[in-house]
């Protein structure tokens, strides 16, 4: 389980066959093979540590409904370490389990932040609740708006700085996963 916190961005090193290898940030220190780490939302197991980078292997369903497949060669990804069972929750509880890709609308400024808007795929739409919490490329964010199928969330200074937002661009595939509990919710009501 994550929290959505994005510790760190780490750059792809390789990313052929199914394995995927990013530089292992600084304070990744306690990172074991074994690990699970959230790569741009994505849950993976270390598979291997060797010269400061960590190493994974996508499944098929990985690389099919995420977009981890199209990472390049220097690219930065959103990166965060399993939460800890007596950590604080500062964002919400995300699984790591990406249902699907959202397609970027717009990225406007707005204030000092800037306005993300994505189209969301049909089958999760009514997932996705005004207000409530969504993980965009593993990040823990408020769903601002909701029309249709496409949502919009607000993105403060700190959250560009600290994260691979900063290079948004429209065109651009995140990973999406919607908030377990409105999940769990709306499937009781079904």
């Amino acid at each position: 389980m994550f929290t959505g916190i994005v510790e760190a961005t780490a750059t792809v090193q390789s990313n052929e066959g199914g394995e995927l290898t990013l530089t292992q940030p600084a304070v990744f220190d306690d990172v074991n093979v074994g690990s699970s780490i959230a790569v741009n939302g994505v849950c993976l197991t270390v598979t291997l540590l060797n010269n400061n980078c960590m190493q994974f292997h996508m499944v098929p369903e990985t690389v099919e409904r995420t977009n981890l497949s199209q990472l390049t060669l220097g690219e930065a990804v959103n990166v965060e370490r399993a939460v800890r069972a007596d950590a604080r929750l500062d964002g919400h509880i995300v699984q790591g389990h990406v249902e699907g890709v959202a397609k970027v609308i717009s990225f406007v400024d707005e204030g000092e932040g800037k306005r993300l808007t994505v189209q969301i795929p049909q089958e999760l739409i009514k997932n996705v609740i005004q207000k409530g919490s969504i993980a965009l490329n593993g990040v823990s964010l408020t769903v601002v708006s909701l029309e249709g199928n496409t949502c919009s969330v607000a993105l403060v200074p700190h959250t560009l700085k600290e994260t691979t937002f900063a290079s948004c661009e429209p065109g651009d595939f995140l990973n999406i996963e919607t908030d377990v509990l409105s999940r769990y919710a709306i499937a009781k009501k079904e």
